[in-house]
């Protein structure tokens, strides 16, 4: 891991997405965090030691899902297979598609590259930006808290949402809460996704198992690494 000394920092953006804004200031300690994404062999370890098992290799309870087709109601991923043909661009089902036992352990379609296939930034840190989606430990809100007016005010440390307030409003049927995902994805474009910027924050279900999502684990300032 590799420690990032604290300070305070303006987050967010007026000039992008709505759930960017607005531009606050905001305090942190300092933290150790990993230098990449936590990588399969990595991730194979830790589930070998504890036996976990991820959303992606249950199957889904018809309960959360009112109105599911009973034919799809299987263990499985969100797979990105890039067509080779012009399609739709107003469908995402023309180049995501749901697979029937998809996961990490069989990954499918267009792949992330090898964490250190690129250059690390300022910090030593490789693929903040791009490759994969990283889950934080946020619940989703529609906006970020206003800046403080006073210096003194600042928050310190400070933690987004609350899960009652992170479901989707467009889909008030379904209950699964939101997390904030940050760093974009190999599959963002100029003109699909420009939230490969540190600014950038997604809202993605806590059930999500698409093929380019990931994490990487941080220990605050004072546990050690």
């Amino acid at each position: 891991m590799l420690f990032v000394r604290g300070g305070t920092f303006r987050m967010g953006s007026d000039k992008h997405y709505p759930e960017e804004a607005p531009v606050h200031r905001v305090t942190l300690d300092g933290f150790w965090i990993d230098r990449t994404p936590v990588t399969n062999r990595q991730f194979r370890e830790f589930v070998d030691a504890s036996g976990y098992v991820t959303f992606a290799e249950i199957s889904p309870d018809p309960k959360d899902y009112p109105g599911a087709l009973p034919h799809m109601l299987k263990a499985g991923s969100l797979v990105f297979s890039p067509p080779d043909h012009p399609v739709d661009l107003r469908n995402f089902a023309n180049w995501w598609s749901f697979k029937f036992g998809a996961n990490w352990r069989r990954p499918y379609g267009k792949g992330s590259s090898p964490v250190d296939a690129f250059p690390p930034n300022s910090f030593g840190l490789y693929d903040m930006i791009g490759n994969v989606w990283e889950w934080t430990a946020d619940w989703y809100s529609t906006k970020h808290a206003a800046d403080a007016p006073k210096a003194c005010c600042i928050p310190e440390n400070p933690r987004s949402g609350l899960e009652a307030g992170s479901y989707d409003p467009c889909q008030p049927q379904i209950r699964i809460p939101r997390k904030v995902v940050k760093g974009g994805s190999h599959l963002c474009a100029p003109n699909y996704c420009r939230r490969y910027r540190p600014a950038a924050r997604h809202a993605q279900p806590v059930d999500t198992s698409m093929s380019h999502v990931g994490f990487r684990c941080i220990i605050r300032e004072g546990d050690g690494p």
